[in-house]
């Protein structure tokens, strides 16, 4: 994936004024915004997928505008065809896992899915592990069950890529070992490249090619990951 980011965007609140200017070109399956909290991670995310309109600036990936203030240019977020995973998984509490995976084909469901969006809930229940709590709710199940439903809707739309929100931040050690080898057989299997945002140098280390060092609102030059140790990596940022 390559992509070309310069996005301006002031943010008010509580009284408080927040100015992000971020701009980087990266060209990698595997990308990483990487900070502290509060350094304007999750909006530049957001600005990316088109969940958030930049005050000024533009966004190309791999050739195709997505994001041009200038140009009038603003292509919607089902236009961008990004699957995207919230940090808190923004799980429908009233939804069953597979209720939640469906969900991701929008107001049709569940009346109206049609055999081939039937076939891929199903697949991705069998994909992710999920099969034994599928009439299960969100609030009946573990972190990592939850990281998966969220990751697993974020698939069924057939993204062309990902984009992963603070993807392991809610889970213990061994856990977000685990689900890091996951992602990562996902990617080797599908193929689809992913920005992932973490201020974990570890997840830096196992998932990313390049990293987008990101504080105060501002990008330094990204830079490629040549076995760098999670150490190296946290002096970057």
């Amino acid at each position: 994936m390559r992509i070309e980011v310069d996005v301006r965007k002031r943010v008010r609140t509580d009284g408080r004024v927040f100015d992000l200017a971020v701009a980087f070109d990266a060209d990698s399956g595997r990308i990483a915004i990487y900070g502290p909290s509060g350094a304007g991670k999750s909006l530049t995310l957001q600005m990316i997928a088109g969940l958030i309109r930049p005050d000024a600036g533009r966004i190309v990936v791999d050739g195709e505008t997505w994001f041009d203030a200038a140009r009038g240019v603003d292509r919607k977020p089902r236009e961008r065809r990004v699957g995207y995973l919230f940090q808190d998984y923004a799980l429908f509490p009233h939804f069953t896992v597979r209720g939640n995976i469906a969900a991701a084909f929008g107001p049709r469901w569940p009346q109206r899915l049609s055999k081939a969006e039937h076939r891929t809930v199903e697949r991705l229940l069998g994909r992710f592990g999920l099969d034994d709590v599928r009439a299960s709710y969100p609030a009946q199940l573990s972190g990592g069950q939850r990281q998966r439903v969220a990751l697993a809707r974020a698939l069924a739309g057939d993204p062309r890529r990902l984009l992963l929100d603070e993807p392991f931040a809610a889970l213990d050690g061994m856990l977000r070992e685990r689900l890091r080898d996951d992602l990562l057989a996902l990617q080797a299997e599908r193929g689809i490249p992913w920005i992932i945002i973490t201020h974990d140098p570890d997840d830096v280390a196992r998932c990313a090619e390049v990293v987008v060092p990101l504080n105060h609102g501002h990008v330094t030059k990204a830079a490629p990951l040549p076995r760098r140790s999670a150490g190296a990596i946290t002096a970057l940022a």
